[in-house]
């Protein structure tokens, strides 16, 4: 016998009662925008990041430039889901690339009269998370910059953090200047270009000197020294000097980074209780209106990568205070929806079972377990009654999961059978598509249900033996699972049972095993195996003229596996396995499926006995099967370019 294959329910049910993954699990902070990915259901609120994804590709593509510049209010209750959709976005964007990802949390602005500096900070601490490429998103943009108008087998920005310090540090021993080279090089293409913005970014190339050449970036001082190893412009001013030039650092650094990249803004919360400012708008106000002034002023140039706002607040947020602003406002909140906010909506019940399938999948995943089915302990019923009934927010619908993670042991019945007949019931539910593929499990099956069947006739056959040990043994695998001997109206019989439901390559191994009858001391050959996976071998293969052997002139057979019929022999082994579990003993289960007839009737283990057909199972058409080759390995010309190569001490 194999191992189970799911881990012992004692060692599942002590990790439920130790520890619950739904605790505290439906509040996503700040900080986890920028942490690990969490359990995500892609199809909760699909509409809306499948929205932000159509903007993304709007910006980025449009020849128009009044398109480069597009908003998207999005409107939910507490708990729903909003920051967790941003989180869906930031990963989404660090996995796959694509746009560059600025997370402006409405706590962050605690000063509303200094709202434009204090959003040039978040501008310039969220391009320092990493992004796609495994560097800083500022070292992103660097090397984009860097690399303009060179080949495509120009470094990568990895490739130029790791070597600008000492590039740099070698052209100084040359009297020269990596950085003012770099920096007049990219101002001929950039002449509009803040020259010390530009600076600024290409300095976060430096691993010595990028958190200095941020921090800059941000609107805050340098220590003197610091300022003048970069080249910057360092001067002493008061909170309100930053406000007023911060909109102009902003619009730079937007406007230079949004040539390389498309950048995705977020504004979340912008419903909190901050200080309101000294004419009294309070902090949704103030929000709203940054960007409006955002999406009027960043430059819509045609060959801009573009920039998409998102602003996430409550229904009623929109609906008494940023609908009714004055100035079209409320236009430029929305634009790509056409003021129409984008609501996020409530668990249903198929969500609700998505939900808690990913939640529990990472929970057993961490503990190395292999549960019963994806959902236990709970039951898919009562998860989509509770969706369909309650449509809670994804909070209420994880905190109502803390509550019923739980282990209910129900006491068994006293009497053996109705025990066993608990059991057999509880352990075939599981879904057999999970089980369909696994050969070496069909197989377990297979063999327990012929041992259960020791000297017992079914189709003419008495079974005398069930063995797995097939000699001579194979220094790695053996093809052929058991062999059955019996006795079949006076004459030995010896049957070899082989289940291969993976590839082709193994079945012509498997078949090459079947087939030699003198070797594994057999008097017959028996295939298992999907007869849709069957029919997919093709006519001209090897594993075809080896059926055919077995069939036509061994007298062995084919015998297609169906799901209906494995099922019980699955759940027979399941509860045989589990049978300390249940209370069971060993003899009282072989008794049950003896008197029960559980395997006596079961049709598949008839058909491996039963007087073979002699006849070739129907395969699918060569020129069929060619054509699907041909449209699933066809592909594109990919044209590529070459320019020349500069700034040989950074690049070479």
């Amino acid at each position: 016998m194999t191992n189970n294959p799911t881990s012992p329910i004692e060692a599942i049910n002590a990790a439920i009662q130790s520890d619950n993954p739904f605790i505290n699990a439906g509040i996503v902070k700040e900080q986890d925008i920028w942490k690990k990915k969490s359990p995500d259901v892609p199809s909760l609120n699909a509409h809306a990041s499948d929205a932000i994804f159509r903007a993304i590709e709007l910006v980025r593509t449009s020849q128009s430039s009044q398109d480069k510049v597009t908003s998207i209010a999005i409107t939910a209750q507490q708990g729903v889901g909003k920051t967790h959709l941003l989180s869906r976005i930031r990963h989404h964007l660090e996995k796959e690339g694509g746009a560059l990802f600025v997370y402006a949390g409405g706590n962050n602005y605690t000063d509303l009269n200094l709202v434009k500096y204090q959003f040039q900070q978040t501008l310039a601490d969220s391009l320092s998370k990493t992004g796609s490429q495994w560097v800083m998103q500022w070292q992103e943009v660097a090397a984009a910059i860097a690399n303009e108008g060179r080949s495509e087998n120009a470094p990568t920005p990895a490739e130029l953090v790791k070597k600008f310090d000492q590039a740099y540090a070698q052209s100084l021993a040359k009297n020269k200047n990596l950085m003012n080279a770099l920096q007049k090089q990219v101002l001929k293409n950039k002449p509009n270009a803040d020259p010390y913005i530009l600076r600024a970014i290409l300095w976060t190339l430096s691993e010595t000197q990028a958190a200095f050449a941020i921090k800059w970036l941000s609107g805050e001082e340098l220590a003197q020294v610091n300022a003048d190893e970069l080249g910057l412009p360092n001067p002493s001013k008061t909170n309100q000097d930053r406000e007023a030039e911060a909109l102009k650092n902003i619009q730079q650094i937007l406007n230079l980074v949004s040539f390389y990249n498309p950048v995705v803004i977020c504004f979340d919360e912008i419903d909190v209780r901050n200080n309101s400012t000294d004419d009294g708008l309070p902090t949704e106000g103030v929000i709203a209106n940054l960007v409006k002034i955002l999406h009027d002023t960043l430059e819509n140039s045609e060959v801009s990568q573009g920039v998409v706002i998102l602003t996430v607040m409550l229904p009623e947020t929109w609906r008494d205070k940023v609908n009714s602003m004055p100035g079209g406002t409320p236009d430029r909140i929305s634009k790509y929806t056409q003021r129409k906010p984008l609501e996020l909506k409530h668990v249903s019940g198929d969500s609700m079972v998505e939900l808690v399938t990913v939640w529990l999948k990472e929970f057993y995943s961490e503990k190395n377990l292999i549960p019963p089915h994806s959902l236990y302990p709970f039951e898919e019923s009562k998860l989509r009654e509770y969706g369909k009934v309650s449509k809670p927010s994804v909070r209420e619908a994880l905190r109502w999961c803390a509550d019923n993670f739980k282990i209910y042991e129900e006491p068994l019945p006293s009497d053996p059978f109705e025990r066993f007949e608990l059991a057999f019931k509880k352990e075939s539910e599981a879904d057999i598509g999970d089980y369909i593929e696994d050969s070496s499990l069909i197989a377990e099956a297979l063999y327990f249900g012929f041992v259960t069947l020791k000297f017992q006739t079914l189709e003419g056959v008495m079974i005398e033996e069930v063995t797995n040990d097939i000699k001579p043994k194979a220094y790695h695998i053996n093809y052929i699972d058991f062999k059955i001997i019996g006795n079949e109206r006076g004459k030995e019989v010896k049957i070899g049972v082989a289940v291969i439901q993976s590839s082709q390559a193994t079945l012509t191994a498997g078949l090459k095993w079947l087939i030699d009858y003198e070797k594994y001391d057999l008097t017959r050959g028996c295939l298992v195996r999907s007869e849709y996976k069957i029919k997919q071998v093709k006519n001209n293969s090897s594993a075809y003229k080896l059926l055919n052997e077995l069939i036509s002139l061994r007298g062995g057979e084919h015998v297609d596996l169906i799901g209906e019929q494995i099922r019980p022999l699955i759940a027979t082994l399941a509860v045989y396995q589990k049978r300390l579990n249940y209370q069971l003993k060993e003899e009282e289960i072989f008794d049950i499926i003896s008197k029960n007839k559980i395997t006596f009737d079961n049709l598949l283990l008839r058909e491996i006995l039963s007087n073979p057909s002699g006849s070739m199972p129907t395969i699918d058409e060569e020129e069929d099967i060619q054509l699907i080759d041909n449209f699933l390995n066809s592909s594109s010309n990919i044209s590529e370019t070459d320019d020349s190569d500069e700034l040989n001490e950074l690049f070479s």
